[in-house]
């Protein structure tokens, strides 16, 4: 998960807000909302990190827009990230992300209240950072030490679903081999992790992130043992 900042809303978005009983659904087209938020986060998911674009990518609202949770939130710019479709129509234990997420919010307890309305950790909180509390594996795994994130992270988001582990685990492989063909010793310079940390914290000249971009910022800092 890498921390979204977020800029400015769309015109349209604002304009359609300020319209009588403006909801969600009535908004279109959503494509210069979708373009906003791909922009903004590089075009990888917002939970994930897998590469999305305008053709795969679903608008999420981190705080549910359903009746008893946020409605008043559904159009609310900051409360809108880009996630990739996470295995939708492939069955519940194959769903992460976006997919996962709705399905619990679309469930009740027995006095009739949704399961969830949100999840502790917002990936777009202007006041937490998300990758302060984000762990992961050396064999790609992410897990973080406060035990409702962590709870989040697995059951929520699903976010440690056997292709999303080995997905993180070939692009760090892959990042480790390109290092170890310049460095034959393997003894990688202190340079060389600082100018990939760099490049995988900025976006390219696509305005797009690496995908799993976070994870390898991970290895990489505690290679040269940053906290």
């Amino acid at each position: 998960m890498k921390r979204i900042i977020k800029g400015s809303e769309p015109p349209s978005l604002l304009q359609y807000r300020q319209t009588q009983d403006a909801n969600y659904d009535g908004y279109h087209p959503k494509k210069p909302l979708k373009e906003a938020l791909l922009t903004e986060q590089g075009y990888i998911c917002c939970y994930c990190m897998q590469r999305i674009s305008i053709d795969n990518m679903e608008i999420e609202h981190n705080k549910a827009q359903n009746e008893d949770c946020y409605p008043h939130l559904q159009l609310d710019y900051k409360n809108l990230i880009a996630s990739c479709s996470g295995n939708r129509g492939k069955g519940l234990k194959n769903f992460h992300c976006n997919a996962r997420k709705g399905y619990y919010e679309g469930k009740k307890n027995n006095e009739g209240k949704n399961i969830i309305c949100k999840i502790k950790l917002n990936p777009a909180d202007s006041d937490k950072n998300c990758e302060n509390y984000i762990k992961y594996s050396y064999t790609g795994k992410i897990f973080s030490d406060d035990e409702t994130i962590n709870h989040e992270l697995n059951e929520i988001l699903n976010l440690n679903h056997e292709i999303l582990v080995k997905n993180r685990k070939n692009t760090l492989s892959s990042v480790i081999i390109a290092l170890n063909k310049k460095f034959p010793n393997k003894t990688w310079s202190k340079e060389a992790i600082k100018k990939k940390l760099e490049e995988l914290s900025s976006k390219d000249a696509e305005d797009k992130y690496s995908p799993y971009c976070q994870y390898i910022v991970w290895y990489l800092s505690k290679r040269l043992n940053i906290p």
